[in-house]
């Protein structure tokens, strides 16, 4: 088994409060599992960015967490951040919806790519509650083992002193709802940004703004949502 897949290259606090998950056999197993998967098909992202939210948003940085499904599931999309796609990468169906919100809500013109960096380099963590797919089969890697591995990345950030803004779309993101303390968290619920289902609360939903306001009302710098071409 390749060593990049079975030892995280997680430098930063992360590597210090995952390393006992990582000893753990279902994670191990996971882990052959998923690398048997990158050997026989087409697996997203490339194996250098499955944990790359965790690498750009140290866990003391965090102060918003936007959690997605799963990858997107076509060549050159997925690179590890929910929602996020490589520049030069036509922005999927969900991503435009959230560039309509994100104008909507606090008048942020879009930019001329999908690429989310900006906003992870600030303390948004994101965070897919599955962190692998295979080509063309949302949701083919569900169950194998990451929801248990992002269900234990939920309930520390839940430990922080620190209060966070934690937006959970659709059902399988509201789902960690039941390890985040809303009395300390704020937790924003709505449906999923995908055009199937935008319409049922997404529109008008303002998670931008509402995140803004909490950090401000606890004291903590707000989140720049604009992002630069």
């Amino acid at each position: 088994m390749g060593t990049g897949l079975a030892h995280p290259n997680l430098r930063n606090d992360w590597g210090k409060w995952l390393e006992d998950e990582h000893a753990k056999p279902y994670y191990i197993e996971l882990l052959e599992r998923i690398e048997e998967q990158y050997r026989e098909c087409v697996v997203y992202p490339p194996r250098n960015d499955i944990y790359r939210a965790l690498e750009l948003t140290p866990y003391e940085k965090v102060r918003v967490v936007i959690l997605g499904q799963d990858p997107y599931h076509g060549p050159g999309q997925a690179h590890g951040l929910s929602f996020s796609v490589q520049k030069g990468v036509k922005l999927p169906p969900s991503l435009k919806n959230i560039y309509i919100e994100l104008q909507e809500d606090i008048g942020c013109t879009a930019p001329n790519h999908g690429f989310l960096e900006h906003w992870s380099q600030q303390g948004v963590l994101l965070l897919n509650s599955v962190l692998t797919v295979r080509e063309s089969l949302p949701n083919s890697h569900r169950k194998l083992g990451w929801e248990t591995y992002t269900d234990r990345i939920i309930s520390l950030l839940n430990e922080r002193e620190t209060p966070i803004a934690f937006v959970l779309w659709g059902k399988h993101a509201q789902d960690k709802g039941r390890y985040i303390d809303s009395s300390k968290h704020l937790v924003l619920n709505s449906v999923h940004p995908s055009p199937l289902s935008a319409y049922g609360g997404f529109w008008g939903s303002k998670p931008f703004s509402q995140c803004n306001a909490f950090l401000m009302r606890n004291g903590l710098e707000e989140i720049d949502w604009r992002i630069p071409d």
